[in-house]
């Protein structure tokens, strides 16, 4: 079987940032990597939990709405996948928009988006406090990220 592309990335020595994943047609995927991998220092589950509540509710919300197709959490719990659409947001317009919207995670306020029984099949491990900190730390990260910097 052939490899994903992701498993060609050599994880050993990749850093946290923001980097092109793939493209599929007009479907661009970015890797938004907030923790170094194989180190052992891993987002909590409440903490990709609650960061994924809060910046999917941005995007969805923000003025590129209409482009975002997906925004969730890796499974090895060292960052989140963006996908949006490449006929609406160039890589440039993307990675702005990805430091724009972290930026408003960590000032975000008022209730954590999606709290109840009702909204999310695990909303009791919320915590809006979590996502602020690791959205904080994450636009410090990618505060000076360019387009031309998306290369694993």
């Amino acid at each position: 079987m052939e490899r994903i592309a992701s498993f060609r990335v050599d994880h050993n020595k990749l850093l946290p940032g923001l980097y092109l994943s793939r493209r599929d047609g007009d479907v661009t995927t970015f890797d938004l990597r907030f923790k170094r991998p194989n180190t052992g220092d891993l987002l909590s589950n409440a903490e990709m939990h609650s960061v994924e509540h809060v910046i999917a509710t941005l995007l969805r919300n923000g003025r590129a709405k209409d482009a975002i197709i997906y925004f969730g959490p890796m499974g090895c719990q060292t960052g989140f996948y963006l996908l949006f659409d490449s006929r609406q947001l160039t890589d440039g317009d993307a990675v702005e928009l990805v430091k724009e919207t972290f930026a408003a995670g960590a000032a975000f306020a008022g209730e954590m988006p999606g709290k109840s029984a009702a909204e999310c099949g695990n909303y009791r491990n919320l915590d809006v406090e979590l996502a602020r900190a690791q959205c904080a730390c994450y636009s410090r990260i990618i505060r000076d990220w360019t387009a031309e910097k998306l290369a694993y």
